[in-house]
């Protein structure tokens, strides 16, 4: 059982994530002219970036991520989309992305379950957690079918599952402080890490559960289909 993995730049990989899984990867790192493959091995995961999900023409691989978070949902592949690869899964089924209208949402900040997210597969029991978050688009309209787990305050639809296999998270659960502490030295912004690597404890009870159970569901579907 393998996992194919979409990185979209180098300083946003899978941090925790590759740890938790405890599966293979297949890291394809298409900014360095690695192709993005047709279809995913037996889970897919897409990560976040520095790209708007829309813009095509500077990031030329995304038509073809888009095109493999289609395909992966149509055949029933778990796949989890990341921040960016939350709002390509997004778009390419059909919902809406925009630049955020309340501005940057950095740090670590708080989400909250809906009451669908008591019967999911990868969320339950999350009650409030801590989030690493760092994007400036949002996702305001979901796609159809689309069902919302995961809210907060500043962007409301922070998670949601589309179908039985397919999750978007536009938080990071993959960011490890060190992994946030990089992201704000390159960009400038100040003042937010220390509160970052106090939550980690809060950070690693809240998902690492849900990557355990993203790997088992990987397992489970592999070994069946």
């Amino acid at each position: 059982m393998r996992m194919t993995v979409i990185e979209h730049e180098a300083g946003a990989g899978l941090g925790y994530l590759a740890d938790w899984l405890g599966l293979p990867c297949d890291v394809v790192r298409p900014y360095l002219g690695e192709p993005v493959p047709e279809r995913a091995a037996d889970g897919l995961i897409v990560l976040g970036g520095e790209a708007a999900a829309w813009e095509d023409d500077d990031h030329p691989w995304l038509p073809a991520t888009r095109d493999l978070l289609r395909a992966s949902v149509e055949h029933r592949v778990p796949t989890l989309g990341i921040c960016l690869g939350a709002q390509l899964l997004t778009l390419a089924c059909g919902g809406t992305v925009e630049r955020g209208a309340a501005g940057l949402e950095v740090g670590a900040c708080a989400v909250t379950a809906l009451p669908a997210a008591e019967h999911d597969v990868l969320f339950h029991g999350i009650g409030t957690a801590v989030a690493i978050q760092y994007h400036r688009d949002a996702m305001t309209r979901l796609p159809e079918g689309a069902v919302p787990l995961l809210t907060g305050t500043q962007y409301p639809n922070q998670c949601y599952r589309l179908g039985d296999s397919a999750w978007a998270v536009q938080f990071h659960p993959e960011a490890t402080p060190a992994i946030f502490a990089s992201w704000t030295a390159a960009s400038g912004v100040q003042g937010l890490d220390e509160a970052v690597a106090a939550a980690e404890p809060g950070l690693i009870a809240a998902w690492r559960p849900v990557a355990e159970r993203f790997a088992a569901l990987v397992k489970t579907r592999a070994t069946v289909g």
